[in-house]
């Protein structure tokens, strides 16, 4: 899927009740921070280390793993992108099974799922009392089937989060282009929130080109924002949306520096919602593609700052539809594998896209490194060889919580320190290469620069660095045999929190 990334300027809209058409300042944690021009260096960054998820960025951010399943139109037309003009008889699988997508996608250990109830050329998965171009004037059921239902009721029978991608862009609507679109696309939006029970995500791209009648469609976006809260309050919008964005690139790799905490320039005159846990609701603007986002550097000048977390997608084939030819360049599972650092280990949600196929069922070869990327990681991250250390730190509280595998108690320091040093003795040699580090988010994302170092020869000796932590962070290096290692932590805005520590041996 190709995005057209809106860079218009997105009204803000207040949800609350009562509006005052001025920025609140919020409490000392919210997710969000106003900078006032009388700031100085140091409130700026005590304001970001105090921004936190909502709740509903944490329950999305905790996930890990999602998937996406691109069906449609364009299944049968073999195309990535359709027209609008496709005949619905055309869409007939033979053997769809929404079961078998969903657990293949549990299996795998992917917690939320994404259909694409309707793609760029209109063809909707739902029988849309708004449309004729849906599965209710195709052969599949003789017109009687509901994609969009089968897939939710798979979800909830397997206990996996469910999500809908509405595409704004519509080829085959007339109204498109037109103000009356707007409408159209709030009923559509409305049928799928409030037909299918729970839905976890909405997720809405930027795609905007021409539709039947030449012209471009002017999104109201605020509009649908606000539809969405009401009806499915629990649900992020991503990643044309206020909860989550788009890291930039389909590759599946995320930023060395995954700041969650950016500079918004559009929140010093944005109206934001009474009981700032609630989260913003109207789309951050600022620069949200470059290398680094979130630096000391970048958010000096801002005019406020958001908590939002980037979702790093891609397809398990080159395509994000199903395409015949594309069989056997299914990506591997040591690719996936590779991805899988680069995306969850960089502070990110990854979202990959398995694409079903004319049958309407995974395919095999999809099946295979799915099965095969799972047993990697399985095998890698079974055995924390950090577990039972003895870990003393000069300046910290609840070292304990570091091994405990819970992400909720976590260590810190004490009084004001930003730096720290924490030792663990491992209890005898031990060969690993790989290093994870989570802080808690929930008190901020905090840390800036840390080093893994192990004692070897009489002193110690460099493993691994980085910047960031965050939710997750994962570094692998070559392999390290020793029975000793510390953590410094070198900066950190306020004091640092880490929830689990762990270091492994990657799966031959």
């Amino acid at each position: 899927m190709i995005r057209n990334i809106i860079t218009a300027s997105i009204a803000a809209l207040l949800l609350a009740a009562s509006t005052t058409g001025c920025a609140q300042q919020p409490a000392a944690h919210s997710n969000y921070a106003v900078i006032q021009p009388s700031d100085t260096d140091t409130d700026i960054i005590r304001k970001a280390a105090n921004v936190v998820p909502s709740p509903r960025q944490l329950r999305w951010q905790q996930l890990e793993l999602t998937g996406f399943f691109h069906f449609g139109i364009n299944t049968f037309t073999n195309r990535e992108w359709g027209t609008g003009k496709e005949d619905p008889q055309m869409f007939n699988p033979t053997q769809l099974d929404a079961r078998q997508w969903v657990k293949t996608a549990k299996d795998a250990g992917i917690k939320q799922v994404i259909l694409t109830a309707k793609h760029h050329d209109g063809f909707c998965l739902w029988p849309s009392k708004y449309t004729e171009h849906s599965v209710k004037n195709s052969p599949w059921k003789n017109g009687k089937g509901d994609v969009v239902k089968e897939v939710a009721d798979a979800c909830r029978e397997y206990g996996v989060g469910f999500g809908i991608y509405l595409s704004p862009w519509d080829m085959n609507s007339p109204l498109y282009g037109t103000e009356a679109y707007n409408d159209f696309f709030v009923k559509q939006l409305t049928e799928l929130l409030t037909q299918y029970g729970r839905v976890d995500e909405v997720w809405f791209d930027g795609a905007n080109g021409e539709g039947p009648n030449g012209k471009k469609q002017e999104y109201d976006f605020d509009r649908w924002y606000k539809r969405i809260r009401e009806l499915q309050p629990a649900a992020t919008i991503a990643v044309m949306g206020p909860d989550v964005r788009w890291v930039g690139t389909e590759t599946g790799y995320g930023r060395e520096t995954e700041w969650s905490v950016v500079p918004m320039g559009n929140l010093d005159q944005a109206a934001v919602a009474a009981g700032s846990q609630q989260g913003i609701a109207f789309k951050p603007q600022g620069d949200m593609r470059g290398e680094v986002l979130g630096s000391r550097e970048k958010i000096k000048d801002a005019k406020g700052l958001v908590w939002y977390p980037a979702e790093t997608d891609v397809s398990i084939r080159p395509g994000w539809f199903y395409h015949p030819s594309e069989n056997d360049k299914v990506k591997s599972p040591e690719k996936l594998l590779d991805i899988y650092y680069n995306s969850v280990g960089r502070n990110g949600v990854l979202l990959l896209n398995i694409p079903p196929d004319t049958r309407g069922l995974i395919h095999e070869s999809d099946i295979k490194s799915l099965q095969g990327w799972t047993r990697l990681r399985e095998e890698t991250f079974r055995t924390n060889l950090a577990a039972g250390a003895e870990i003393t730190a000069a300046n910290g509280k609840n070292v304990k919580a570091l091994l405990d595998s819970k992400y909720n108690t976590y260590w810190t320091t004490k009084g004001n320190d930003t730096t720290a040093v924490l030792e663990l003795d491992l209890q005898g040699s031990k060969t690993f290469d790989v290093l994870l580090l989570q802080e808690n988010i929930g008190a901020g994302q905090r840390i800036e620069q840390f080093v893994l170092e192990y004692w070897q020869d009489g002193q110690w000796q460099k493993a691994a660095e980085g910047t960031t932590v965050g939710y997750k962070r994962l570094l692998q290096f070559a392999p390290v045999t020793a029975g000793k290692v510390r953590l410094r932590i070198l900066s950190s805005r306020l004091n640092p929190t880490l929830s689990e520590l762990g270091l492994y041996k990657m799966a031959g």
